[in-house]
């Protein structure tokens, strides 16, 4: 038993644009580039939270101390 996957109908560019308005309603306005920022980390992420007693699980070498 074979099915055809195949979609019975073909939609437009233009039908594909209402559904995609249908489904995700208006999108936002596009952020210009003079309103962005500039994102900087000032901490660095510990590799092994503390008291974990898996560090294996975060990228450790698998060995206790």
């Amino acid at each position: 038993m074979t099915e055809d996957t195949a979609p019975a109908e073909r939609f437009t560019d233009e039908e594909y644009a209402f559904l995609r308005y249908v489904r995700f309603g208006t999108l936002p306005p596009r952020v210009l580039p003079a309103e962005m920022v500039e994102e900087v980390d000032t901490d660095s992420r510990p590799d092994v939270p503390e008291g974990s007693q898996l560090p294996h699980r975060w990228g450790g070498s698998g060995h206790f101390p």
